[in-house]
């Protein structure tokens, strides 16, 4: 048996990177998964290989910042496999510029993403929270419940070209320390973790070619990092490399376990060392 045999668990951003490797880890260890991306193909590839893992997922696709998908995506936990369990705030992008050149338009794009569609998703979860532990309690039954919010050192320690995604990464942190306030008597653990250098598309040095683009809302975003940033990055880390996907899913998982029940309003920073 798993540690999570019989929880439900919403991982946005998980057709992709850290997020599709967090969904196989939760799926590994007995979850039903609600899968989430903005394109429909990386969802369906994600649900494949959780299916063939024996674990059940169901998708809910779409913008996550648009104001009804909190409610939509608890929703489709709910009616899907009848409850909501573990919810894994994950999905986000970077659109860098220094203070003066940066619009109006990148400011709340990420605002959005990494701010307020967490605080959406969570609101729409508080809904479904309150009755069912109260059902619960009623039955003589315990559950603990989960919530991982994706953060980042550029958070807790800034960044430069990057004021509005280190503001999104610094607020979710302090979301995280208030809701496990409010929700720990509900026996709701709510944690954080901030990643540094996590080998992702969105970390693929532009100079090979090799960085993309992303559509958000009629919006191209170019993605990617330069290589010479990259080569600096890896030398700050005592490490020496950037972290893989599966290893920041691990980060996540412990504090979607039971090893972590008695965890509450932290961040854990995962940054090989710097």
């Amino acid at each position: 048996m798993g540690q999570l045999d019989g929880r439900v668990a919403i991982v946005t951003g998980s057709g992709r990177g850290i997020g599709q490797a967090i969904a196989l880890r939760l799926a590994r260890d007995g979850a039903s998964v609600v899968v989430n991306d903005i394109d429909e193909a990386p969802a369906r590839e994600t649900i494949a290989l959780i299916e063939s893992l024996g674990a059940r997922a169901v998708a809910c696709n779409g913008d996550v910042t648009a104001p009804d998908f909190g409610t939509r995506v608890v929703d489709t936990a709910v009616n899907a496999f009848g409850g909501c369990h573990v919810v894994v705030n994950n999905a986000g992008y970077t659109w860098d510029s220094v203070i003066q050149k940066m619009s109006d338009e990148q400011w709340y794009a990420i605002i959005d993403v990494h701010l307020t569609a967490p605080f959406r998703i969570l609101r729409a979860f508080s809904d479904h929270l309150r009755p069912a532990v109260d059902a619960e309690r009623r039955e003589g039954r315990r559950i603990v419940r989960k919530i991982v919010n994706v953060s980042s050192t550029s958070g807790t320690n800034g960044n430069a070209g990057q004021v509005n995604y280190s503001a999104g990464k610094a607020g979710i942190m302090g979301m995280t320390r208030t809701l496990a306030k409010e929700w720990g008597r509900y026996d709701v653990t709510v944690n954080a973790v901030a990643f540094g250098y996590i080998q992702t598309r969105l970390t693929k040095p532009l100079a090979e070619g090799e960085g993309g683009s992303i559509d958000i809302q009629g919006r191209t975003v170019k993605i990617g990092v330069q290589a010479g940033r990259l080569s600096a990055m890896n030398q700050m880390i005592p490490l020496g490399r950037g972290g893989l996907p599966e290893e920041a899913a691990g980060s996540v998982y412990l504090f979607c376990s039971p090893d972590s029940d008695y965890v509450s309003g932290q961040t854990l920073v995962v940054n090989g060392g710097a």
